[in-house]
């Protein structure tokens, strides 16, 4: 029962009751013992609630109240629903409560700029996992519109995950989460994370999270989550409103669970990826697949290609990783480089974790920059569709952009990171992008990137041009790179700025932290997203000017770090 001293009115509403209460300086209510009592209007900062409907909207208590007192269509099944749970729920605790503001907290730091990561169970857990769960499903709910909501599967949600120790039961919990918000699921198993891509697009589904950690080590995990047509989502295109639905919400039983399906697209899948592979000459390569997912999707892809004969090493996929599956850290391809030297092969590749992205070495063991390889692949599909635009990031060598204007194309450079690149390639409908982190996305893949379709396409490369490895690209190692540096430093903004008026002479733009380019050397330093870190890279004519300008630039950098 609620009341009111005060006959004020709220017109035009829509919701009367609700709307009306909210109004009032207090509420009268009847507790559990059935006596009369007032009760304080909850305080703004108190709010904790929020209707499926409109989850970006935080309501109080009494709107909630009034709302399933005017049947509002949205209370049926909602996690909020006092009256089916028996009576208000003290599980929901508000905001301003210290065990709430600490889960608040806890879930805030696992959300990152382009996913969900951390370590496994202090910081993502089952239940935390559920809430994320719930949340990007309301959060992927709300794009479809009109009609589109009427279409069969328009709230479906694919879930794939990787081999770690900790998925299968963090994808079960984020899948119970989708599910409790009514949407259908398929689970696709255990994928790379391109198969998530492409499983969006080929079911028509709204959406698509894969279970991962990607790179790093064997304590993390998280969430790669993707929209419609496989377009990421990061933090300025959704990500954030997910963390706030998520710090809102407590595991509830849900009245209207979505459809559970389990489906493996593997024959599919395989189809796409060698639809891309040109019948290949007779070649040796090494594989080391980090002992991730590559460790079950080389050999189901490519293994039954009599003309590949693939030495394959770190193939288990049971979570326990011989090295970092990190293939950026040179220390981690040191098995690799000693099998392509041990086995002549012609060259060798390293998948990450999730093998969504590799690097490569040539047939002398020698590491390729992927700015080179982008270089490389780009003339290759500039000769299939002159005048496209192809995308890179700006920490690329100038030889990128040269190399694709030589080729006719439009060189367009982008910040670094997956969402930024795919977006760019999306919106100018290029044929090919590559990344310096050996992600590369491919017009045909949705925009989106996959390790599959680059190791496929290095293979088409070497049996077109008849050449080795090395000679195709040597041609291309025109200047002098200092790889990506990283420094200590607790004033990025400051750091920064004082970058950009000392070297105000060169041409300044702020694309990606500040980058400063002069005729003969640029540099672009940026700010680590997770760490109070500055990133630096540098590109010079010759090594005793790339080596001249690092030390010039270090001493207003900060401390120097190996990561």
């Amino acid at each position: 029962m609620i009341c009111s001293d005060s006959s004020s009115h709220v017109a035009g509403s829509g919701l009367g009751e609700d709307l009306l209460t909210s109004a009032r300086a207090c509420i009268k209510t009847v507790d559990d013992a059935g006596i009369l009592e007032w009760v304080p209007m909850q305080p703004v900062e108190d709010y904790y609630r929020f209707c499926p409907n409109q989850p970006k909207i935080v309501i109080s208590d009494a709107i909630c109240i009034g709302r399933r007192k005017a049947s509002y269509p949205f209370c049926r099944g909602c996690q909020f629903n006092d009256d089916e749970k028996g009576g208000p729920q003290r599980s929901f605790s508000p905001s301003g409560s210290s065990i709430a503001e600490e889960r608040s907290l806890m879930i805030e730091k696992v959300f990152k700029a382009y996913d969900v990561r951390a370590t496994y169970p202090d910081m993502l857990n089952e239940d935390v996992a559920w809430r994320i769960g719930f949340a990007t499903a309301s959060f992927l709910n709300t794009g479809i519109r009109g009609m589109d909501r009427a279409i069969k599967g328009a709230t479906t949600i694919v879930v794939g995950r990787d081999m770690r120790k900790s998925s299968p039961s963090l994808c079960e919990a984020f899948i119970d989460g989708v599910r409790s918000t009514g949407s259908p699921v398929i689970d696709i198993g255990m994928i790379d994370t391109s198969q998530i891509y492409f499983a969006i697009n080929h079911l028509k589904a709204c959406g698509g999270i894969q279970t991962t950690a990607s790179h790093n080590p064997a304590q993390y995990n998280g969430f790669k989550i993707s929209g419609v047509k496989g377009i990421p989502v990061g933090a300025e295109t959704g990500l954030a409103d997910i963390c706030r639905i998520a710090q809102n919400t407590v595991k509830h039983q849900s009245a209207d669970m979505g459809d559970l399906f389990e489906r493996d697209l593997g024959d599919d899948y395989k189809a796409f990826i060698r639809g891309f592979l040109d019948p290949p000459r007779k070649m040796r390569i090494c594989v080391d697949a980090s002992s991730g997912m590559a460790g079950k999707w080389v050999p189901i892809i490519f293994g039954d290609v009599k003309e590949l004969d693939l030495h394959c090493i770190n193939m288990e996929h049971n979570g326990e990783f011989v090295h970092d599956p990190n293939p950026l850290v040179d220390e981690n391809l040191a098995q690799l480089r000693k099998a392509v030297s041990h086995r002549h092969a012609d060259f060798g590749v390293c998948f990450d974790g999730d093998a969504d992205r590799l690097i490569v070495v040539d047939e002398n063991a020698d590491i390729i920059r992927c700015d080179l390889l982008t270089a490389l692949l780009a003339r290759r599909f500039l000769a299939q569709e002159p005048g496209s635009t192809v995308v890179f990031d700006l920490r690329s060598s100038r030889v990128v952009a040269e190399e694709i204007k030589a080729a006719g194309g439009v060189p367009r450079r982008e910040r670094v990171g997956h969402a930024y690149m795919k977006k760019s390639l999306s919106d100018t409908k290029g044929v090919f992008g590559g990344e310096l982190s050996g992600h590369f996305y491919f017009k045909d893949n949705y925009y989106c990137d996959s390790g599959m379709l680059a190791f496929a396409h290095v293979i088409n490369a070497l049996t077109s041009s008849g050449s080795t490895l090395s000679e195709l690209i040597d041609p291309l190692r025109k200047y002098c790179g200092s790889g990506e540096r990283n420094f200590l430093n607790e004033e990025k903004d400051a750091a920064i700025t004082a970058l950009a008026e000392r070297y105000s002479d060169g041409r300044v733009d702020f694309l990606d932290g500040v980058t400063v380019q002069y005729s003969n050397w640029w540099f672009n330093v940026r700010k680590s997203n997770t760490e109070p870190l500055l990133r630096l890279n540098v590109e010079a004519r010759w090594a005793a000017l790339l080596e001249e300008k690092l030390e010039e630039l270090a001493p207003m950098l900060g401390d120097p770090v190996d990561h």
